[in-house]
């Protein structure tokens, strides 16, 4: 565990992202193999990797706020400055599910009005996306569109773009591994207005934004990250020859 003064804050989150993802996988195995059922395993998962990146974050930047899923709210970051957002574990439910990967450890750090660093790990795949350096998202071509929704249901702005762009339809579970699909060229679209909290979509968008895609609220306007209140309602990630067909698909 590298603790030196001179870790940059882009190298931390990706190290943070990568180690509480290995850690996570370990989890995992152990639960499994101890026969637990889904809802230990849940917690259990949640718990090791809160109580890693909280003692991280605690010793190497201590004067940070910290705003977690997992964690209790920190009044430090309604002064402004430096906030890490984080989910230690974005898809629980996919986690405790032997065979799925579409689970994934958020870290991001939003300073005043932008992000300054940010990683998604999907640790099931041993791949971690960052800031720096930016992924680059590959060219495709295909005849329609692929649309990728949550695994239960799509919400109506879903069904609204899947008609108004004839998409072909991916579900995934976590809200990371739906956004890191759109990077890797394995979906193009990602729409969601069924609510989501800020660390659901903190690091995902960060990434997603240095790749160059689009990223927005479903009325187009740009998502402001530390607000008072957790919640968000929406989220848009698309590439960037979609984003006005997908906007007017939703809005005519």
């Amino acid at each position: 565990m590298s603790t030196a003064a001179t870790e940059g804050d882009q190298e931390l989150a990706t190290r943070l992202a990568v180690e509480a993802g290995e850690l996570l996988v370990r989890t995992r195995a152990d639960l499994f193999a101890q026969g637990l059922n889904h809802w230990s395993v849940k917690d259990a998962g949640d718990d090791a990797a809160q109580s890693f990146l909280m003692n991280e974050l605690r010793a190497l930047r201590p004067d940070d706020a910290v705003l977690s899923e997992e964690g209790r709210e920190d009044p430090r970051r309604f002064s402004g400055g430096r906030v890490w957002i984080i989910d230690p574990l974005d898809g629980t439910r996919e986690f405790a599910e032997r065979d799925r990967v579409d689970w994934a450890v958020h870290i991001a750090l939003w300073h005043d009005d932008h992000f300054v660093a940010g990683a998604v790990s999907l640790p099931a795949l041993g791949q971690v996306f960052a800031m720096d350096p930016a992924p680059v998202v590959p060219d495709v071509s295909r005849p329609r569109p692929i649309l990728i929704t949550s695994r239960n249901q799509a919400p109506p702005s879903a069904h609204w773009v899947a008609r108004g762009l004839d998409c072909d339809a991916l579900r995934l579970g976590s809200a990371g591994a739906k956004t890191m699909a759109v990077i890797t060229g394995t979906a193009d679209i990602y729409v969601h207005d069924g609510g989501m909290y800020q660390w659901d979509s903190a690091a995902p968008a960060a990434v997603a934004q240095v790749a160059g895609l689009h990223v927005s609220r479903i009325d187009g306007s740009p998502i402001i990250y530390n607000g008072r209140d957790a919640w968000l309602p929406d989220l848009i990630v698309c590439r960037p020859e979609l984003a006005d067909p997908v906007l007017r698909a939703l809005w005519g």
